[in-house]
């Protein structure tokens, strides 16, 4: 009987489930911060905030790229964080007193994920790979 592995799409980390685990809350975290009272940070440059939501996206994209090793797994989280993207975007504007929906939010997150997948072009892409790669 084989043993039940943690999936072949991830890479072969030493701890897949800490890491994953710690990607789940980082998505997580997006969720709550996007549907929450935004910070008074006094004022900022017009459109300042799509550096945010680029970055923010940028990174849960390359960490996904860091967590899984097939395209097609990593087109598939791709995919499902832009939806989520747009998805927050119309849950501010349905669901909240406090937050609008804003189309232009919604194509920065769509950029963010593109430039965090765009790392599994480059050598980082197995960084977390290399600090926590299983013994062999």
């Amino acid at each position: 009987m084989s043993r039940v592995g943690f999936g072949r799409s991830l890479k072969p980390l030493r701890r897949p489930l800490l890491w994953s685990a710690l990607w789940c809350c980082a998505v997580a975290a997006v969720v709550v911060l996007s549907l929450t009272p935004a910070p008074d940070l006094g004022h900022l440059p017009s459109n300042a905030d799509k550096f945010e939501h680029v970055f923010a996206y940028a990174l849960l994209a390359a960490g996904a790229v860091q967590l899984y090793s097939r395209w097609s797994s990593l087109l598939s989280v791709g995919v499902a964080l832009v939806l989520m993207g747009i998805g927050l975007e119309y849950a501010q504007g349905a669901l909240t007193e406090y937050r609008m929906m804003d189309r232009m939010d919604a194509l920065a997150n769509t950029i963010g994920v593109i430039a965090g997948l765009a790392t599994r072009l480059t050598p980082w892409r197995d960084l977390l790979l290399r600090l926590d790669g299983r013994k062999s």
